[in-house]
């Protein structure tokens, strides 16, 4: 009897445990991570009151240039969220929108002095346009007027280039800018090469400078860069800006010399390493912000900046160089009459 529970007792638990493992186990749901979807981005759509900006430039102006000064207000007038347009002339119905805020123009003047008192509500800034001065609603970006830095950086830079640093400078007699120009020249190549000592002796110290009289005929001013080139063996040459027409400036760069100036002239002349100019794209956008705030009168100094740069002449890596001495002069961390 005894034995028979023992087996019953043994067969029910055998049954139960068939049952529980028929049952299906429980599978926990997915944890769900909540993701954000990011808001797309807003774009300012212009309406007809949106502030705008207009940019004078002529017809005429180099494609390039043209386009440089587009691109540069454009970017500006986007981040400000200005509307921006484009004219050859500006007139009278055009600066009587009154939404229109500000207004860049490029030479020749398109009639400034006329239409800004009509206009106190728009900023103007004119870009290297004679014969305007600052005030009111008016602002000016005049082109710098360093004589110094240009010949300091063209002096360094020839230096760097131009083996046994057979380098010269043209300048004006009796001018004391020119003067300080030349000493500016001498002291650029001294901070690129200190005593510059070289292998073979010459006759001639380099660099070395030759005046040409006021008096002196501007059809002649090439003989006196020939007695450079050919008498003291000189094969980089910068000429001060006052003398540096575009008809010398060509004629030089025929005699297979380096060329360092302030302006080129449209047809590049053979030689010519790069330009040391003012930046006037930097200038507009240092200008922006106070124009778009309605602080007008203001005299703005245009930086000097590097262009038409020959890569072939001065790559990457000197170029580097070079750009890094013209933000220490920028910075008045290299003293050009002391260096």
């Amino acid at each position: 009897m005894r034995v028979k529970q023992i087996l019953f007792f043994i067969l029910i638990t055998m049954v139960l445990l068939a049952c529980a493992g028929n049952e299906p186990t429980e599978v926990p749901p997915p944890t769900v991570v909540p993701s954000q979807t990011p808001l797309p981005t807003v774009t300012i759509i212009p309406t007809a009151s949106t502030p705008l900006a207009i940019l004078v430039v002529p017809a005429d102006m180099p494609q390039s240039a043209s386009d440089l000064y587009q691109k540069t207000v454009y970017d500006l007038a986007q981040t400000s969220g200005f509307r921006f347009q484009v004219r050859n002339t500006l007139t009278q119905q055009d600066v009587a929108d009154p939404t229109l805020k500000v207004v860049i123009a490029f030479p020749p003047d398109p009639g400034i002095a006329t239409l800004a008192p009509t206009a106190p509500h728009v900023q103007f800034l004119t870009v290297n346009i004679e014969n305007i001065t600052a005030g009111g609603n008016v602002s000016v970006l005049a082109a710098n007027n360093q004589t110094e830095l240009p010949a300091f950086l063209a002096g360094y830079t020839l230096a760097m280039l131009t083996t046994e640093y057979h380098i010269g400078m043209l300048y004006p007699e009796g001018d004391d800018n020119a003067v300080r120009a030349v000493n500016a020249f001498n002291n650029g190549m001294r901070y690129y090469c200190g005593l510059c000592k070289r292998l073979y002796f010459t006759a001639v110290d380099y660099p070395t400078f030759l005046s040409i009289p006021t008096t002196e005929d501007v059809k002649l001013h090439g003989g006196y860069a020939n007695v450079l080139i050919n008498d003291r063996d000189v094969d980089s040459l910068y000429i001060y800006p006052s003398i540096a027409t575009a008809d010398l400036l060509s004629y030089v760069g025929t005699q297979g010399v380096l060329l360092i100036g302030t302006s080129m002239p449209s047809t590049r002349p053979g030689g010519w390493v790069m330009t040391i100019s003012s930046d006037s794209v930097k200038a507009i956008q240092i200008a922006w912000p106070q124009l778009i705030a309605g602080q007008g009168g203001q005299n703005v100094q245009a930086p000097l900046g590097l262009a038409d740069v020959d890569p072939n002449i001065l790559p990457d890596g000197k170029l580097a160089q070079v750009k890094i001495v013209l933000t220490e002069l920028l910075a008045g961390r290299i003293l050009m009459s002391n260096p």
